[in-house]
């Protein structure tokens, strides 16, 4: 049993729990987030709609780790995110992130922006390479190994972004509108992968504004004025 900042017990299979987080900006005028609460489990699937601006992002940010409320509680398999020594070890072990922004290293071919995330993880040259191959296979980019994100197409990068978020075999993953530029067979094969990762006991939160992705999901939840409801 894990235990949350407001006293609540929840079981192990909890992957995300927020408790009444608040994200505020500009000295407090801007209000993103204003008393979030979330439950994810492990091997559940949430898809999170909303308006752009509405704070989904942030959300985001916050579970994994990239940014701190300015209220309230973030836990991620039992552990207060406010009290993590090393947020960075965090990312690389618990959480696989997919950036809207895709978020690659312009001087490193796909293949390389891929095996980069499994670096420090005591796996031998030979055997990132071979993961990285196998994931960009997995969303159909052979032949593009080689390429910089410059000679790619913006569905084509999304889709390294995804591999490069897999890389670790993450028990979390979070995507910012993974689908937002890949056309409707590769939009599939995105939602494929995340089917698979749930049926396999991994948690998965997805922001998203397509209805398709929305769908593909266990539970579909709104956020609206800074609140999730029930879509």
């Amino acid at each position: 049993m894990s235990e949350t900042a407001m006293g609540e017990s929840h079981p192990v299979e909890d992957a995300i729990v927020v408790r009444g987080v608040t994200k505020y900006f500009d000295k407090g005028i801007v209000h993103a987030l204003d008393g979030v609460n979330l439950v994810v489990e492990r091997g559940e699937w949430v898809a999170i709609t909303g308006p752009s601006g509405c704070g989904k992002s942030s959300l985001l940010h916050l579970i994994a780790a990239l940014d701190a409320p300015t209220s309230g509680t973030v836990t991620v398999f039992g552990q207060d995110l406010a009290r993590l020594r090393r947020p960075a070890a965090f990312r690389r072990t618990q959480v696989g992130l997919v950036f809207q922004l895709h978020n690659l290293m312009p001087q490193l071919s796909a293949q390389q922006n891929v095996e980069i995330a499994m670096f420090g993880q005591l796996r031998h040259r030979r055997q990132r390479s071979a993961r990285a191959h196998q994931l960009l296979a997995d969303v159909d980019l052979v032949g593009r190994e080689h390429r910089p994100p410059t000679r790619l197409s913006g569905g084509e990068r999304q889709r390294v972004a995804i591999a490069r978020a897999l890389a670790n075999d993450p028990p979390l993953l979070l995507a910012d509108e993974p689908t937002g530029e890949v056309d409707a067979g590769n939009e599939q094969l995105v939602l494929d992968l995340l089917q698979q990762r749930a049926a396999r006991g991994r948690g998965v939160l997805l922001v998203t504004h397509s209805t398709r992705a929305a769908l593909a999901a266990d539970r579909v939840l709104q956020l609206r004025d800074g609140r999730i409801g029930d879509a």
